[in-house]
C-alpha cells in the first residue's frame, strides 16, 4: 500500500462514518409534527378531488336527464303545430253537419247519406288525430278551467252552479298535457236572472192608503140625526 493510503486522519477531522454517527438526531415530536402535516394536506387534496368527483358526476346526471327529457318532448310535441293548423278542418267538419237541418236530413235520403258521410268522416279524422296524442275537448257542462277554455260571456241560468260552462261556441285542443287551442265557451252566473229595470217616465203605481185617504175625504159627512 502507498503512503497516502496508509495515512492518518487529520487531526479534528473524522472519516465519513464517523460523521454520519456523529449527526444530531432528529427530535421525533417536530417529525411527527412534520408528517401530520403532510397528512392533512393529502387529506385536503382527496376531499378536494372527491368534491369534484361527484359533482362532475352529478353534472353528467342532470345532463343525461334533461338531454333525455328533451328528447320525449320533442318526440312528443312534434305534430303541434300541425295539429294546431288542421284543428280548422275539424271545425269545418262540425260546421257542414250543424247547417243541415235535421227535419231535412230525414225528408231527402241523399242528403242524409251526405250528412252520414260527414259524420263518419270527421270520426275517422278525430281518431287519427288521438292516436298521435291530440284530443278534442267540448267542455259543456263541466266547470270552467282558465288553462283548457276560453270564456267569451257570462250567462244567468240558475239552474247550474256559477262557473258551469252552459255553451261551446268553438271546441278547444290539447296534446297530452299541453292545450293547443282553448275552447271557446259561455259561463254561467248562477242566480236567477235580474229583473228588468222600469221604463223611464212609465206611469207609477197608485198608492192604495192614498186611494182609500181620497175616498174616505170624498164621502158626505155624517147627518145630525138630533137637527129638527
Amino acid at each position: 500500500m502507498s503512503d497516502e493510503t496508509m495515512k492518518p486522519n487529520a487531526p479534528g477531522t473524522t472519516g465519513g462514518a464517523d460523521a454520519t454517527s456523529s449527526a444530531p438526531p432528529s427530535d421525533p415530536v417536530l417529525e411527527a409534527e412534520r408528517l401530520a402535516a403532510e397528512v392533512d394536506t393529502l387529506q385536503g387534496q382527496i376531499a378536494d378531488l372527491t368534491d369534484r368527483l361527484l359533482r362532475a358526476h352529478a353534472e353528467m346526471d342532470n345532463m343525461r336527464k334533461r338531454a333525455e327529457r328533451e328528447r320525449e318532448e320533442t318526440a312528443k310535441y312534434a305534430i303541434s303545430k300541425f295539429a294546431r293548423d288542421v284543428a280548422g278542418v275539424a271545425d269545418n267538419f262540425e260546421r257542414a253537419k250543424q247547417a243541415v237541418p235535421a227535419d231535412a236530413a230525414d225528408q231527402d235520403p241523399v242528403l242524409k247519406g251526405l250528412l252520414e258521410g260527414v259524420t263518419m268522416t270527421e270520426r275517422e279524422f278525430l281518431n287519427a288525430l288521438e292516436k298521435n296524442g291530440v284530443r278534442r275537448i267540448v267542455p259543456k257542462g263541466e266547470a270552467f278551467n282558465p288553462h283548457l277554455h276560453q270564456a267569451m260571456m257570462e250567462a244567468h241560468n240558475a239552474d247550474v252552479a256559477p262557473g258551469t260552462i252552459v255553451e261551446v261556441y268553438q271546441a278547444g285542443y290539447v296534446i297530452d298535457d299541453r292545450v293547443l287551442r282553448p275552447a271557446m265557451v259561455v259561463v254561467a252566473k248562477g242566480g236567477p236572472k235580474p229583473a228588468p229595470a222600469a221604463e223611464p217616465g212609465g206611469a207609477a203605481d197608485p198608492d192604495p192608503q192614498s186611494d182609500a185617504g181620497d175616498g174616505a175625504g170624498s164621502q158626505p159627512p155624517p147627518g145630525n140625526d138630533n137637527a129638527m
